[in-house]
């Protein structure tokens, strides 16, 4: 009776696993009416203090942070730095999109067959936390829980994956 049991949770628990590694590549998918051009997106993932979507179009793949809070501006000299998890180096990153005061800060990276060294690290390792500095030189921490690590770096690997299968 005691194996019975045993094997039964063994395979509810393997047959979890499983379902949730087909979830976890679910995009949303949507063409232009006009362009007729397919964008790919993650949608958002809450963090704390904000939250992450990543998109693209077959040109460009667009990490866009969302950072709560008042006074939140960001220009092209504005940096994130990105600190992994079990290493003491970090990465930094300059934001890609427009000046904005809404608290959007974008990773932009070309869309090829080999992705950048950054876009990489997102992918293969975890990220811990990542810091934004301003255009007024505040700093803003953006904490990746241990559930959202696993979530960004499968749904980064997923999208990438798809998104040279849209290269032309």
């Amino acid at each position: 009776m005691r194996h019975l049991l045993i094997a039964t949770a063994l395979f509810f628990s393997g047959n979890t696993f499983s379902q949730d590694s087909t979830t976890v590549c679910k995009l949303n998918r949507e063409t232009d009416p006009f362009t007729k051009l397919t964008r790919i997106s993650t949608g958002f993932i809450p963090l704390e203090g904000g939250s992450v979507t990543i998109d693209s179009d077959g040109k460009e793949i667009d990490v866009l942070f969302s950072i709560e809070g008042v006074d939140k501006c960001y220009d092209n000299n504005s940096i994130a730095y990105i600190f992994f998890e079990g290493s003491k180096s970090k990465s930094s990153n300059r934001n890609g999109g427009s000046m904005n005061c809404e608290g959007l800060f974008h990773f932009i990276f070309r869309n090829s067959v080999t992705p950048t060294t950054l876009l990489n690290r997102m992918m293969t390792q975890k990220i811990t936390h990542i810091i934004f500095t301003g255009n007024n030189k505040k700093e803003t921490t953006l904490t990746v829980g241990v559930q959202e690590q696993k979530m960004l770096m499968d749904l980064a690997n997923c999208l990438v994956t798809e998104a040279k299968t849209m290269l032309k």
